[in-house]
């Protein structure tokens, strides 16, 4: 039966990403009880998570594979289910033999509302949330360094928080070391006019076990602080210890950031998220809301998600507005007092601008073929008109690299960057340029 389970994760693996494999069933454990095939899994997280994503997959693949009359069943793993209770004996029995017990670590400065719970998953962030449970699930062994990027507001310091909380859940005495890249500046500079520096590199050396770090990008054209953190990264790295880093950028994209510092996020996973799909929003929206016992009509909660795009944060913000807006007023909250609090309309028409668009204005602009343009002619006729419409793209959509690559006749994420970087740089010189991306912009509606 247990080579049934091996064949069918065989199987599994062909029709999956890797990440995806590699984060959800690769840690299931397989055993036998009586006639019932028992796949255990390290945690709640990932049960709930299997049971919603990918139950009806592995029954689908374990019928392919000979299994149509296997019973299954998902079970957390006994040393994970009895951890608990295991620490509460042991602490009992240290105690009654006089025993000093060293008390728990505090939850080491983490934002009790982000949570691995409360986190809403949609296509815009499944990988990130996946690699951000992965690594909870095992630290210092998958996933090291993560690196999540993504724009202002979208979650990406939601998933670090969860991460330590998730860490700190398990192990109470971890050492998680949760901050922000200004903050190890800071340190950094206070340490080193003070003569700490041993104190400095003991505290996030030797003394730390999880490195969390929010706004890596803050460290960049800093060559000091740079340097301490390479040694830093390399020290934890090398002793098996997570790290987590966060930024508004791919790591290439980072300006004045050393390559080496580059090279060593590259070693992990980069995972990107984008703004949440209207479905995503208005999922946040009525979480949010259950949360706070709000009560929210379904009609204001699309309303909202229509109208605020782009920033988790925002969407999140302009909902505990509209509840305070309706306390003050001792009204019910409805579409009428929706638009008033907001002072806008709610649009006639929504217009979702797609690559496709852009690339279709650009040859027009450029009197050049669509098939041209995502082909592999790499002339200048050709190549600077790729280039812009890649720089619009990026600017004006979020669209991630390596799906702009797919857009753009399969090319690697690297020549995007570099597409867009480069038209970003010449956008400062060349007054051609500059005219020629306004109008483009204007004719998509992206400029007045």
């Amino acid at each position: 039966m247990l080579e049934l389970w091996e064949n069918t994760l065989k199987s599994l693996q062909d029709q999956m990403a890797a990440q995806h494999f590699e984060a959800w069933l690769r840690p299931i454990r397989a055993s036998m009880d009586g006639e019932v095939l028992v796949l255990r899994v390290p945690n709640k997280f990932a049960k709930d998570w299997l049971t919603n994503n990918y139950l009806e997959m592995i029954r689908d693949k374990l019928r392919g594979t000979g299994g149509s009359d296997v019973a299954l069943r998902l079970d957390l793993e006994s040393a994970a289910q009895d951890d608990g209770q295991a620490a509460l004996v042991a602490t009992e029995a240290l105690a009654t033999q006089g025993a000093h017990v060293e008390p728990p670590r505090p939850t080491p400065g983490l934002n009790p509302k982000y949570n691995f719970q409360n986190f809403v998953v949609g296509p815009s962030n499944q990988l990130a949330h996946a690699a951000a449970l992965a690594a909870a699930q095992m630290p210092g062994r998958k996933y090291n360094p993560l690196f999540i990027y993504g724009g202002v507001g979208l979650g990406k310091t939601h998933l670090v928080n969860a991460i330590g909380h998730a860490l700190h859940a398990r192990d109470p005495n971890q050492r998680i070391l949760y901050l922000s890249a200004e903050r190890f500046t800071n340190d950094f500079i206070d340490c080193l006019q003070n003569k700490r520096m041993d104190e400095f590199r003991a505290r996030y050396r030797r003394q730390c076990d999880v490195l969390l770090m929010d706004d890596i990008q803050f460290i960049a054209g800093r060559d000091q602080t740079q340097e301490e953190f390479f040694h830093t990264f390399n020290a934890l790295y090398d002793g098996f210890r997570q790290i987590v880093v966060t930024s508004d950028k791919y790591p290439q994209e980072i300006p004045d950031l050393q390559e080496r510092l580059v090279s060593r996020f590259l070693w992990g996973l980069i995972a990107d998220i984008q703004a949440p799909e209207m479905e995503t929003r208005v999922a946040i929206l009525r979480k949010k809301a259950l949360a706070e016992q709000i009560a929210l009509p379904d009609e204001v909660a699309f309303w909202l998600a229509e109208n605020i795009k782009s920033n988790v944060r925002e969407l999140e913000g302009t909902l505990i507005r509209l509840v305070a807006q309706a306390s003050t007023q001792k009204r019910d909250i409805t579409m009428d007092l929706a638009r008033e609090t907001l002072r806008i309309a709610a649009p006639t028409h929504v217009t979702s601008l797609s690559v496709e668009d852009i690339q279709r204005v650009v040859c027009t602009y450029y009197n050049v073929k669509i098939k041209e343009l995502t082909g592999d002619r790499r002339n200048r006729s050709i190549s600077f008109p790729r280039q812009v419409a890649m720089f619009i793209c990026r600017n004006h959509l979020k669209t991630s690299y390596p799906e702009l690559g797919q857009k753009f006749g399969g090319k690697d994420h690297s020549t995007v960057i570099a597409a867009c970087r480069k038209i970003e740089s010449l956008l400062h010189t060349d007054s051609s340029l500059q005219s020629a991306v306004e109008t483009i912009e204007r004719k998509l509606g992206l400029a007045s």
